[in-house]
């Protein structure tokens, strides 16, 4: 498999851990405010390959107690199973993210027990979803059954929404929140512009927005937080 970026540590990306990243190219989905677009057709060159990224992780043990894996949408590679296999034999945790869109490959990591931690974007409310993410129409079946394989609760996991101002408003939170209802945590991100989003005109919600739709979503989580404002706030 082919590596698109690896940030050697984190102490953000895997709750917990000391982690590195890895980022996978290709994504089912094409969101306008995409931080990481030059992985969303999987063009972009590679910077390893696996066996470099395998070889770098056996150096690192002592150093790292974690790995990340992100895109684009890395379930979206077939060969994610294989890989989070030999991660996982090396000893370290694994955490995932992914846009829900791969169902069958998220339950199969679960099964195997290759998975501590599962991150899943929670895109908008069901009918602005296929706007959000940049399609002209998406099925959400597949989206619906990963919420409800991750609401099982046989993984660690959080539900996360990034918050623009010109694609969410109250009306998205109070549809979200039933869909997702009975979740361990959920994440509010506050959209930050970055050189790498797509297009222009995006904006991230005033702080009282944020808190106002953090409160429309606090009965449907045991835990619901605010991130990218200043500082992290727990609601």
């Amino acid at each position: 498999m082919k590596i698109h970026g690896l940030q050697k540590m984190t102490l953000l990306d895997f709750p917990g851990r000391v982690a590195c990243t890895v980022f996978l190219g290709g994504c089912d989905m094409r969101c306008p405010f995409c931080h990481n677009a030059e992985l969303i057709d999987g063009t972009a060159p590679a910077v390893m390959e696996e066996e470099e990224l395998l070889s770098f992780l056996k150096k690192r043990r002592g150093l790292l107690d974690g790995v990340a894996i992100t895109g684009g949408e890395p379930l979206l590679r077939p060969d994610i199973l294989s890989l989070a296999e030999k991660i996982t034999a090396l000893g370290y945790p694994l955490k995932v993210d992914t846009n829900g869109m791969h169902p069958d490959r998220l339950r199969d990591l679960i099964d195997r027990g290759l998975v501590e931690y599962v991150a899943m974007d929670i895109k908008n409310s069901p009918g602005k979803y296929a706007m959000t993410a940049g399609l002209a129409e998406l099925d959400l079946q597949p989206v619906r059954e990963s919420v409800s394989i991750l609401l099982e609760g046989r993984v660690d996991y959080e539900f996360r929404t990034t918050v623009v101002a010109e694609l969410h408003d109250e009306a998205s939170f109070r549809e979200i929140g039933p869909w997702i209802r009975g979740a361990r945590r959920y994440f509010l991100q506050a959209f930050t512009d970055r050189d790498t989003v797509p297009y222009d005109g995006f904006h991230a919600p005033q702080e009282a927005e944020m808190r106002r739709y953090a409160e429309i979503m606090q009965p449907f989580a045991a835990s619901v937080q605010i991130r990218g404002m200043d500082t992290e706030h727990n609601i």
